[in-house]
């Protein structure tokens, strides 16, 4: 499919809350969505890794998006939704379930994680998915989790499909490919930083914006921090980038989201910090910590 879909600014990928008896918290998660909006993030991102969308069955995750949908209909936001799986034609069925919200105007798809099919393979199950896809694709690279690394070449393989808009790049820092990457874009083709803590840099070399679970806290400073790249205010970036990034370091500590968890529950946002299995709450140390580092923001 073709799309005209501009992607720029910060999207939060919201962590899905639970009640104390351990439902999703549809409260607290709509409440999240508008607050981080009137901060000023660009759009949300349901069912995102953040959102512990691996733990949830299908009727939460569609209580999630229909959650989000609303929102982000009511406030004019983007609405991007996790979706995929390791085989095309698992991955075409999740895009199609999509259809029943006209509010998504994306799909976060990650790469075939676990089967590792080479760049070729990857090239033609994205090519098969914008075909089949009722949105535009927003391809997820994040080789350490997926086992499936790809050079710049192959991103910009992908970017040149019709119906793929962008890529979170979470390549786990800046080297020679993310470099390569962002020196030569195809047309209509955005890159946002996944990697919360190399944001500022990925920004600095022309990403368009993140997909960052940090920003659900001083989601205004995230905001104000693409605008300066974006305007070129280098001083003003490079200060903010340097904060925020010791501000994600403290975030991740522990396994995502559960510090990201205990930070909004120690601020009241969030009923309880509870994660779903396997994942395990955040030590108080580490909330401790990234409550520190916000203050500093």
């Amino acid at each position: 499919m073709a799309h005209n879909l501009s992607l720029h600014g910060i999207h939060v990928p919201l962590v899905t809350p639970f009640t104390r008896v351990g439902d999703v918290a549809a409260d607290a998660l709509e409440a999240l969505a508008h607050q981080v909006l009137d901060d000023g993030a660009t759009g949300i991102v349901a069912l995102g890794t953040t959102g512990e969308a691996a733990g949830l069955d299908e009727a939460e995750r569609d209580l999630v998006t229909g959650v989000c949908a609303r929102v982000c209909r009511e406030r004019g936001a983007m609405l991007t939704v996790g979706a995929g799986a390791g085989g095309t034609r698992a991955a075409g069925a999740a895009l199609g379930r999509l259809a029943q919200w006209p509010e998504v105007r994306a799909a976060l798809v990650t790469v075939p994680s676990f089967v590792r099919p080479g760049a070729a393979g990857v090239l033609a199950h994205f090519a098969r998915l914008a075909e089949v896809s009722p949105v535009p694709l927003v391809v997820y690279h994040i080789p350490y989790r997926t086992g499936q690394p790809l050079d710049a070449a192959a991103l910009r393989a992908l970017g040149e499909l019709p119906g793929v808009a962008g890529v979170k790049y979470a390549g786990g820092g800046v080297g020679e490919e993310a470099v390569a990457l962002l020196g030569g874009l195809p047309d209509g083709f955005a890159v946002l930083a996944g990697d919360d803590l190399y944001a500022s840099p990925l920004m600095a070399l022309g990403a368009a914006g993140g997909v960052l679970a940090s920003a659900h806290l001083a989601t205004a400073r995230y905001a104000e921090l693409a605008a300066a790249w974006r305007v070129g205010d280098v001083p003003r970036a490079r200060a903010l980038g340097h904060a925020l990034a010791r501000l994600s370091a403290a975030l991740f500590a522990e396994p995502n989201p559960a510090v990201v968890k205990g930070v909004l529950h120690a601020q009241g946002r969030i009923p309880t910090p509870d994660v779903r299995l396997p994942l395990l709450p955040a030590g108080g140390a580490a909330v401790s910590a990234a409550l520190e580092r916000l203050a500093e923001v």
